[in-house]
């Protein structure tokens, strides 16, 4: 294949979308598996800003959300954050996103959504479900033993990746944290230094 029509070949996005609430190993596992098994030159990192699932008080501050992700990825350079819910007014629905990077990247990059199998399972239910699928090829990172119902879900527009280290749950670290638990290891260094730090979870 020549240099030129390497140039040609379209560019592939993964997109990992969540609420990073704190960001761990699991989904810095996830993200670089996916970006191994389909080729992505890059995995940006999208904190959701106001979740339309999720009350307030469930989630913690975007902007702290966003500080840590940018910790914990700024040492893999296919690894970027975005602002883009952080920054973008009212409900965060993925479907908004997915245009936004569309936008952004133009028709001929691939776009990989990278979420939880878990997530995936209620994907039907996402706001402008049907076009999600048009825009972006899904990638369902399965927890250890979770199975996920494929049933309705576009062929050949889904796929399931195993990954050991999404045994760890951010809910677990928030927990740990608040009873005075250790979280090192299930999460980067400077992650356990920023929680320390801000007082993050601690009520």
């Amino acid at each position: 294949m020549s240099e030129e029509d390497t140039k040609r070949q379209p560019r592939r996005v993964g997109i990992m979308g969540g609420t990073f609430d704190p960001i761990h190993h699991g989904h810095l596992v996830a993200a670089s598996e996916a970006a191994s098994l389909f080729g992505l030159d890059q995995v940006v990192f999208v904190p959701a800003g106001k979740p339309y699932q999720k009350d307030d008080s469930e989630v913690s501050p975007a902007e702290h959300r966003y500080q840590m992700t940018v910790i914990a990825t700024v040492s893999n350079p296919r690894f970027v954050v975005s602002r883009a819910e952080i920054d973008r007014t009212g409900p965060t629905y993925t479907i908004d996103t997915l245009r936004d990077f569309r936008d952004h990247y133009g028709r001929d990059t691939e776009l990989f959504f990278i979420t939880g199998a878990d997530a995936l399972g209620n994907i039907l239910s996402w706001n402008s479900a049907d076009e999600l699928f048009q825009l972006a090829h899904f990638v369902g990172c399965n927890r250890p033993g979770h199975r996920l119902d494929d049933a309705g879900l576009p062929p050949g527009r889904v796929s399931l990746v195993e990954v050991p280290a999404l045994a760890i749950s951010s809910t677990e670290c928030r927990e740990r944290v608040r009873k005075g638990e250790p979280i090192w290891y299930l999460v980067p260094e400077g992650i356990v230094h920023y929680i320390n730090k801000t007082g993050l979870y601690r009520h």
